[in-house]
Formats: structure tokens, C-alpha cells, sequence
């Protein structure tokens, strides 16, 4: 029986929607990804999703990193990624019994060197942090930025469930936030007193100048929306210019930092997990790698047969 590709993958979409509850920025992800997949089986010519081999996925695959006429190559991480969407989409086939093979399954994802995040020193934070204005100087938009930058560093949360909380979420919390992350999973979060005051001030200073009443998030833009992601990147790379920094950071930049300097302060990996909320340890442990490196940077700048 003929398994039309994109009505399944149409389906599988929906199902991630509506049973795994997946967010919308993960889910737009997704449909780039299967997308490209199925614009390959077009290209090939598989209109047969029952007729895919395993020689296919993986031919699949080495068009991902080599590229082809008008689609540039992809990035191993970026390739392994597409392979795992194309990997879901046959599995969720065989599990509605639509496919009767997981051709995907046993496709290997190409090989990666070892990523090492991007990071700041704990002195770049501080001049990053202390690069905007504060008290009577400072603007509205200059206490809400303060804010939003020692809330990312303060919790290691991503843009995108610092940007989701709510002024409810930061009442009363004493020093404790609930995070909602990926897949509507909550986790629980110190803040330090640091991020707390700016954020007091965010409240009492500047929110009311944005509020229209239209809104219940905590940080708002100056028409009185929710500040968005691209905002939020916007305010990160103003205050680094400010401070003199020259590193090409984000918002995620304040995040790796935080796991960074946590385990280089001496929490252990699993502690730094739950704190970041990552699914499986190994995510963790490319932290552990950046110690490492600092580690052996400082131990060849300063020991005598280096």
C-alpha cells in the first residue's frame, strides 16, 4: 500500500502538536526539517514513503553535508539534526502501521567534532551587566534590558522561558522561580538577589511605562507587547558593545557562562543538568569540556615546561 509522504508527515506533525505538546519554536524546527526531507524524496523521485530504503535515508544524509544545486552543505550538527527529524517521521509510520519497516533506524548521523559553546569570563558578566545604566540615568528600556541580562544569567533559563514568564511567575518567589521549558516541563530555579533587585526595579521603575493592560508577561517592549526573542538579542549585543566586549554573543551566550562557571565553582553535573533543565547528562557534560579547556589554557600559560 502506498504511504503518501506528506499527508504522514502532516499527520506526525500534528500529533507533536497536539499529544507531545511540543512549543511552537520547536515545532517550526521540525517542519523546516521534514520539509527538506520531503523535498529530497521529491527530487529523487519517492512519492512512496513504503518504498524508502535505508540506502535512500543515507544518501539523504550525504547530500546534507555535500549540498547540491542551489542548497548549500550543511554543518554536521545541523545535518545530524535534519536525520533525526526524517529518523521520527519513518518511526512514527511504522507505529501507526503505515510503514512496515524503520528504514531510518540503523542511519548513522554524520560524525562531529567536539562543540565547545561560546562563553564569558566572570569578569566580562560583570563588565556586561555594569555596562547599562542604572538609578536616575537610566531608561526605562535600560532597567528593563538590566533585568532580562541578570535574569539569563542568574537562572541559565533560555531566551525563551525567561521571555514566557509572567509577572505572577516573579511574585513572592522568595529566591525560587518555576521554569517551563521544552515540552511544557517545569523545573525549579534559584535566582539571586542580584537578578531579583533588577527585576524590582524593572517593576516599580519601568513596566508601568510600557503596560497597556493588554499583557500579563513580565517583559514588555515599549508598545506593550512581550519582548521578543529578537529584542531580547538586540539588547545583549547593545550592552557587550558597551562594555567593550568584542565576542559575538547572545542571550544563549549568558546560558552556556552559567553552566560554565557553576562547574568551574564546583557543582557537579547532575545538579548543573537539573538547572538547566537538559533532558540527558551527556548534553550537560560539553561544560565539562569547556573547564577543561580553561584548565589547560591556564596550565599552559603559567606552568614552566608548558
Amino acid at each position: 500500500m502506498s504511504v503518501d509522504p506528506r499527508a504522514l508527515a502532516e499527520t506526525w506533525l500534528s500529533h507533536l502538536a497536539v499529544e507531545r505538546g511540543l512549543s511552537q519554536n520547536t515545532l517550526s524546527n521540525y517542519r523546516r526539517d521534514v520539509l527538506r526531507y520531503l523535498d529530497w524524496l521529491d527530487d529523487a523521485r519517492l512519492s512512496d514513503l513504503s518504498a524508502v530504503t535505508t540506502a535512500d535515508v543515507e544518501a539523504y544524509v550525504t547530500d546534507l553535508r555535500t549540498g547540491r544545486t542551489g542548497r548549500p552543505a550543511l554543518a554536521a550538527s545541523s545535518a545530524g539534526r535534519a536525520l533525526v527529524v526524517a529518523r521520527g517521521l519513518h518511526r512514527f509510520g511504522v507505529t501507526e502501521g503505515e510503514l512496515s519497516v524503520d528504514v531510518a533506524a540503523e542511519v548513522s548521523p554524520p560524525a562531529t567534532g567536539l562543540y565547545l559553546p561560546d562563553t564569558l569570563s566572570i569578569d566580562e558578566v560583570t563588565r556586561l551587566l555594569e555596562a547599562i545604566p542604572t538609578g536616575e540615568v537610566a531608561t526605562a528600556v535600560d532597567t528593563r534590558d538590566r533585568a532580562l541580562l541578570e535574569l539569563l544569567y542568574g537562572t541559565g533559563a533560555r531566551i525563551s522561558e525567561i521571555t514566557a514568564l509572567s509577572v505572577d511567575d516573579v511574585t513572592d518567589t522568595d529566591g525560587i522561580l518555576t521554569i517551563t521549558g521544552k515540552g511544557n516541563k517545569q523545573r525549579i530555579v534559584p535566582v539571586g538577589s542580584a537578578a531579583l533587585d533588577a527585576v524590582d526595579e524593572y517593576l516599580v521603575r519601568a513596566r508601568p511605562l510600557f503596560a497597556t493592560g493588554k499583557s500579563h508577561a513580565l517583559l514588555l517592549n515599549t508598545r506593550g507587547g512581550p519582548l521578543s526573542r529578537q529584542s531580547a538579542w538586540a539588547a545583549t549585543k547593545a550592552a557587550a558593545q558597551r562594555a567593550g566586549i568584542e565576542k559575538q554573543i547572545s542571550p544563549h551566550t549568558l546560558r552556556h557562562s552559567y553552566g560554565t562557571h557553576l562547574l568551574e565553582g564546583g557543582a557537579d553535573v547532575r545538579s548543573v543538568q537539573e538547572l538547566l533543565g537538559h533532558s540527558s547528562v551527556t548534553t550537560t557534560q560539553i561544560y565539562t569540556h569547556v573547564s577543561a579547556e580553561n584548565l589547560r589554557r591556564v596550565w599552559r600559560e603559567t606552568h614552566p615546561r608548558a
